[in-house]
């Protein structure tokens, strides 16, 4: 009886001194993005139930408020409403990823399976990365979508192909920065049910208290500094400017983020990239270490 003395192969050793490099992290972070994308490929229902929502906003607000608000420099015009609209419900769409990705990792964290990578020699950082690579890669499938949907309602883009690159740029970038918030959220809580709440509960005042949906002139004097300085806001307003869907007689707010909001958004998600990524990944470290 010949006995099998081949061993099992070990797992790649640690970089020397216990460091991670930025290409192993880089690297680690794709893996665990993968691993995200074929669990979504697995359960479609998850990006068909993402598209309902904003599907039914767009013929919603589309059919029933489209020319009964007034947009400045165009007065009642559903046509024009409808232009005005997109801007704000792709914004809003990439945003409420952050629900997706607060569930998926209080998930993971119910389930062990963070314990498992606990195990293993990688980036610790790379769990939340490739989480996050594969929350903005299904946001941009729906953002494809939605286009689409926007399209067949009268939606256009009249500045180019480059313009329009730019402005669902500025979406992607808006929505990985609020997939961070999610992380952190997701990893606060002891239930995906309670990250979906927690994901979802503060959205909805921030995109409708913005210019996503209103101009900030038909709102009370108070609120208006609050929608135009909200970073939501200076996102939509981009991407409005950016499609050319904004009236050609529209005189944006004298503030400094709707006076250059291109800017401001790319400021504004930055930020937030900085700092929930860091208070993500010190409550990840203390949650696993």
């Amino acid at each position: 009886m010949s006995i099998d003395t081949r061993r099992a192969p070990s797992p790649p050793p640690a970089p020397a001194g216990g460091r991670i490099t930025l290409r192993q992290n880089l690297r680690d972070s794709l893996v665990v993005a993968k691993r995200n994308l074929l669990r979504m490929l697995r359960i479609p229902e998850t990006v068909v139930f993402g598209l309902i929502q904003p599907i039914m906003f767009v013929v919603l607000f589309a059919y029933v408020f489209g020319g009964s608000i007034s947009i400045p420099g165009a007065g009642l015009s559903a046509s024009a409403y409808r232009e005005f609209l997109m801007g704000g419900i792709f914004a809003q769409t990439v945003t409420f990823a952050t629900a997706g990705a607060a569930a998926g990792i209080a998930e993971d964290m119910q389930k062990g399976i963070i314990d498992r990578f606990r195990s293993l020699p990688m980036a610790r950082g790379a769990v939340l990365t490739g989480r996050t690579f594969a929350d903005l890669a299904q946001t941009a499938v729906i953002l494809v979508v939605l286009a689409v949907v926007a399209f067949l309602v009268g939606w256009r883009i009249h500045d180019g192909p480059l313009s329009a690159l730019a402005a669902f740029g500025l979406l992607l970038l808006l929505g990985y920065a609020f997939t961070w918030i999610g992380a952190l959220i997701g990893l606060s809580v002891r239930t995906p049910e309670a990250a979906t709440s927690g994901g979802l509960v503060w959205l909805f005042p921030l995109t409708f208290i913005s210019v996503a949906f209103v101009p900030s002139e038909n709102m009370p004097g108070w609120l208006q500094p609050v929608a135009e300085w909200n970073p939501f806001s200076a996102t939509v307003l981009a991407v409005r400017d950016l499609f050319g869907n904004l009236p050609p007689d529209y005189r944006a707010p004298d503030v400094w983020p709707m006076q250059h909001p291109a800017l401001a958004s790319v400021l504004w998600s930055v930020l937030i990239i900085a700092i929930f990524r860091t208070l993500a990944v010190r409550k990840y470290q203390r949650a696993t270490g």
